[in-house]
C-alpha cells in the first residue's frame, strides 16, 4: 500500500506543475485544447505511433500505397504535420480537416484535386495486431518449451499463471460446454481468448508497444465475430441446419409463410452482431472515460491554477482507478467473447433430442 501511495505521489508531482503552468498561459490557451479532436485521434488509427508525453512527434511507420503511376513506399514521417511528399512525378499528403479523406493518405492530382490511392500501409493498428500475434505465439511457445524440458512438472511465476488461465478457460468454458467436441474446437477458442486478452492489455498501455485501441475498433471486433460465425456455420451438423430451415414447430409457422425459418436465419446474423458490438462498446467506453478524465486536468488548468491543481488530483485518482477496472474488464470481455463463441458452436453441433451416442462395445 505504501508503494502505491508513493507511486501516486510521484505521478501527482509530475503532473501538477504541468497543469498549474497551463493555468498561467495566455487567454488563448483554452482555444488550443480541442478535447474532441484529441480523444478521437488517440482512439483512432494513424500512420505513426504517438510518443508518450509528446503530442507533436510520432514513431514513423511504413506507408505502402499504389498511386496513379505504380507502387510507392515511404516513411510516414515524410507526411506528418501536413507536409507534402513528392515521389517521382506524384505527390502525397494526409487529408486535412476539410478533406473527404481526413487523416488518410491522398494523392494530389495535377488539377489540385485529391484522390485516394490503394492503401496497404502498416498503420498503428496493423502494427499492433502483429505485436499481439507475436506476443501470444511467444507465450505459448515458451510454455511448450517448458513442458518439453520438464515433463509434467508444474511451471511457476509467469508460466504458471499462463497455465492457470489455459486450464480455467479449457476446463470451465470449453470442455464443460462442448463435451466430446472439445478437441476439435479448443485450439480456435483458446486462440481467440488470448488474442483478445492480449489486445485489450496492450491497449491500456500508454507507451510503445501499447496504446493502440484495437478492440475499440469495430472493424477488428467484426472480423473476430465473423470468424466465430464461419466456424459455427461451416462445422454445424445436419440437425443444426434442419432446425434453421425446418424447425420443430407447428406447420402453420413454416408453411406457406416461412415465419420461423426467417426468424432462425435472422438469428444467425444477430449472433455475430452481438459479439461485435459487445466487445467494441465495452472497450471503447473504458478508453474514452480515461481520456476524458485526463483531459479534465488541462481544461480546468486553463481556467485557473487552483482549479487545475484540484482537477489534477481528482482526475489522476479516478484515472488510476478506471485503469485498474479496465484490466479486469479486459479479462471479462475476452472471457465473455470466448464463452459466447463456445455456446454458439455447441448449439450448431447439438445432437437431436433423444439421440444418444452408441455405447462402446464391452470387452
Amino acid at each position: 500500500m505504501k508503494r502505491l501511495l508513493l507511486i501516486f505521489a510521484a505521478l501527482l508531482a509530475i503532473a501538477a506543475p504541468r497543469a498549474l503552468a497551463a493555468g498561467h498561459d495566455d487567454e488563448g490557451a483554452e482555444s488550443r485544447i480541442d478535447p474532441k479532436e484529441i480523444i478521437f485521434e488517440h482512439l483512432g488509427d494513424g500512420y505513426g505511433w504517438e510518443v508518450p508525453f509528446d503530442h507533436h512527434h510520432r514513431i514513423p511507420l511504413p506507408c505502402i500505397v499504389w498511386g496513379s503511376d505504380g507502387l510507392h513506399v515511404f516513411s510516414s514521417a515524410r507526411i506528418t504535420g501536413g507536409e507534402t511528399y513528392r515521389d517521382g512525378n506524384v505527390e502525397f499528403r494526409l487529408g486535412g480537416k476539410d478533406s473527404d479523406y481526413r487523416g488518410k493518405i491522398v494523392e494530389i492530382l495535377p488539377d489540385g484535386r485529391e484522390e485516394r490511392p490503394f492503401d496497404l500501409s502498416i498503420t498503428k493498428n496493423v502494427c499492433a495486431l502483429f505485436i499481439s500475434v507475436i506476443a501470444v505465439v511467444a507465450m505459448m511457445m515458451a510454455l511448450v518449451r517448458y513442458y518439453r524440458r520438464h515433463g509434467n512438472r508444474a511451471p511457476r511465476k509467469g508460466l504458471g499463471f499462463l497455465e492457470l488461465l489455459i486450464d480455467f478457460i479449457y476446463g470451465s468454458v470449453i470442455k464443460s460446454t462442448l463435451g466430446k467436441n472439445t478437441p476439435r474446437f479448443a485450439p480456435y477458442l483458446l486462440t481467440v481468448f488470448f488474442f483478445i486478452f492480449a489486445m485489450n492489455l496492450f491497449g491500456l498501455m500508454v507507451v510503445f508497444p501499447g496504446g493502440a485501441n484495437l478492440t475499440g475498433n469495430i472493424a477488428i471486433t467484426l472480423v473476430l465475430a465473423l470468424l466465430t460465425f464461419l466456424v459455427t456455420n461451416i462445422f454445424g451438423n445436419r440437425h443444426y441446419w434442419k432446425e434453421i430451415f425446418w424447425p420443430d414447430v407447428p406447420l402453420w409457422l413454416k408453411f406457406p409463410l416461412p415465419i420461423m425459418p426467417l426468424i432462425e436465419i435472422f438469428g444467425m446474423f444477430t449472433k455475430p452482431a452481438a459479439l461485435t458490438v459487445r466487445l467494441f462498446a465495452n472497450m471503447m467506453g473504458g478508453h474514452m472515460i480515461v481520456l476524458v478524465l485526463t483531459l479534465l486536468i488541462f481544461i480546468f488548468a486553463a481556467v485557473s491554477a487552483v482549479a487545475g491543481g484540484v482537477a489534477t488530483a481528482v482526475s489522476m485518482v479516478f484515472s488510476v482507478f478506471m485503469l485498474l477496472i479496465d484490466v479486469l474488464v479486459s479479462f471479462i470481455q475476452a472471457y465473455v467473447f470466448t464463452m459466447l463463441s463456445t455456446i454458439f458452436i455447441s448449439l450448431a453441433n447439438e445432437e437431436p433430442h433423444g439421440h444418444h451416442a452408441p455405447a462402446a462395445p464391452q470387452k
